[in-house]
C-alpha cells in the first residue's frame, strides 16, 4: 500500500478532543472545551422549524441568505460606524473556523509569512501551513497583553498577514483602542492584511467596549472580520458564522468559498435572520456571562488557584503554581483524572510550548455545573 501523504505531518488530535474524551472517561466536569451545557433560546429553535416548514430547504445563494447578510451588515454598521454592503461585503460561512481558513487562503501563498499572537487558537497554525505559508508566533507579554514591539521585530519582507483575536482565546484579554490604532499603523506601514477573529465580540465585561477592526478605516479596508453565531447564541454545533470584508477582499474570499463549502444550512440562516430582528439577546450577552464569570471567580477564591484577569470571552485562566510543579499538560490530565475537573493547558497554544503553569477553564456552563467544579477544585492543596 502506498504511503498516505499529509500536509500536516506534525499535527495530531486537537487538545479539545483529547481532554473532552478524558473527561467523559473519568466522569469529570468538562470545563475544557468551549461550549455551553445549557440550551439556546426556544424562540431561535422554533425559528428553524418554521423556516423548514416554510420550504427554505434548498440551496441559498452562495454568499448566504440575503436577509441574514442584511441583518449582519446593519448590526456591524450600527455598532462600529462602518459601511459594509450586505451584497458585496458579507459572506455566510460554515462557522468561524471555515471563515478563518478561507480568509487566510485568500491572501497568502507559498513562502508568505503570517504573524499569529501566542497563545494562539489552535486552528490558526495548521490553516496557514495548509496554504503553504509560514506561521510566525509572537508571544504576548507576561500578563497577556499585545506586544507591539515584538510584532514589529517579527515583520520581514515576506510578512503578508497578521491574525488578530479579540476578545482573546485563551487568555480572556481584550484589545484596547490603543492596540487597534497601533495595528492600523503597522498594517499601513508594512502593507499587511489582517484576519480578525472576533467570535467573542459580544462577551466584553466591566463596561469595556469591543474594539473591532471595523471601527478603524485603515484596518477595515485591509481586514477580514470573522465572527460566529454559535458563540453568541449558545449553538456552537450549528457552525454558522460570517466574514465581512471590503469588495476586493470579499471577491477573493468568495472565489475559494464557492469551491469549499459553497453555502451553509438554509433554514438556519433564515432563522438567524429573523432572530436578529430583536437585538436584546446579543445586547445582553456580556451581562449574562459577566454574572457567570463573577460567580465562578468568587467560588474559586476558596482554592489555591490564582485567578488571572478575564476581560472577555467565557474563559478563565488560572495559575496553579502553588499547587503543583507538573507541566501544564500533565497537570490538566491529573486535574481531570484525580480531581474531576477538565481544563485546557495554555502551553498547547504556542509553537514552542511555554510552561507558565497556566490552565484555562470554560465558564459557559449552568450554575450547578460551575458549583460542582468549584466544589471539586476546593480539594486542591496549596
Amino acid at each position: 500500500m502506498p504511503v498516505l501523504p499529509t500536509k500536516l505531518p506534525n499535527t495530531g488530535t486537537t487538545i479539545f478532543t483529547v481532554m473532552s474524551a478524558l473527561a467523559a472517561e473519568h466522569g469529570a466536569v468538562n470545563l475544557g472545551q468551549g461550549f455551553p451545557d445549557f440550551g439556546a433560546d426556544p424562540a431561535l429553535l422554533q425559528a428553524v422549524t418554521d423556516a423548514m416548514a416554510a420550504g427554505h430547504n434548498q440551496y441559498p445563494p452562495m454568499t448566504g441568505v440575503p436577509a441574514l447578510r442584511q441583518a449582519i451588515a446593519a448590526k456591524l454598521n450600527t455598532l462600529y460606524g462602518s459601511a459594509y454592503d450586505a451584497d458585496r461585503d458579507v459572506t455566510i460561512t460554515a462557522g468561524g473556523t471555515q471563515g478563518l481558513i478561507t480568509a487566510l487562503h485568500s491572501c497568502v501563498g507559498a513562502g508568505d509569512e503570517v504573524i499569529i499572537i501566542e497563545p494562539a487558537y489552535d486552528s490558526y497554525d495548521p490553516a496557514i501551513r495548509l496554504a503553504g505559508a509560514v506561521p510566525v508566533g509572537v508571544p504576548m507579554t507576561m500578563d497577556y497583553r499585545l506586544d507591539w514591539t515584538a510584532v514589529r521585530a517579527a515583520i520581514t519582507p515576506r510578512t503578508r498577514v497578521l491574525v488578530l483575536n479579540t476578545p482573546h482565546n485563551p487568555s480572556g484579554r481584550i484589545a484596547t483602542a490603543d492596540d487597534l490604532r497601533e495595528l492600523e499603523r503597522i498594517a499601513e506601514q508594512h502593507d499587511l492584511f489582517v484576519v480578525s477573529d472576533e467570535v467573542y465580540e459580544h462577551m466584553v465585561f466591566d463596561g469595556a467596549t469591543h474594539e473591532s477592526v471595523a471601527r478603524y478605516p485603515g484596518l477595515r479596508e485591509r481586514s477580514f472580520l470573522v465572527s460566529s453565531f454559535g458563540k453568541t447564541f449558545h449553538v456552537t454545533g450549528w457552525k454558522v458564522g460570517f466574514v465581512a470584508a471590503p469588495p476586493a477582499l470579499s471577491a477573493a474570499f468568495r472565489r475559494l468559498h464557492q469551491y469549499t463549502v459553497f453555502t451553509v444550512h438554509t433554514p438556519t440562516q433564515h432563522a438567524l435572520a429573523a432572530y436578529l430582528a430583536n437585538p436584546a439577546p446579543w445586547q445582553g450577552l456580556s451581562d449574562f456571562y459577566q454574572a457567570k464569570r463573577d460567580a465562578f471567580r468568587a467560588a474559586l477564591a476558596a482554592t489555591p488557584l490564582r485567578l488571572l484577569p478575564c476581560e472577555g470571552t467565557y474563559f478563565q485562566t488560572v495559575d496553579y503554581s502553588s499547587v503543583s510543579n507538573k507541566t501544564e499538560l500533565d497537570f490538566a490530565r491529573w486535574l481531570t483524572t484525580e480531581i474531576g475537573v477538565a481544563a485546557i493547558p495554555l502551553s498547547v497554544f504556542y509553537q514552542q510550548p511555554q510552561e507558565r503553569r497556566h490552565v484555562r477553564f470554560c465558564f459557559a456552563k449552568r450554575d450547578e455545573t460551575l458549583a460542582l467544579a468549584a466544589q471539586r477544585l476546593a480539594r486542591l492543596q496549596g
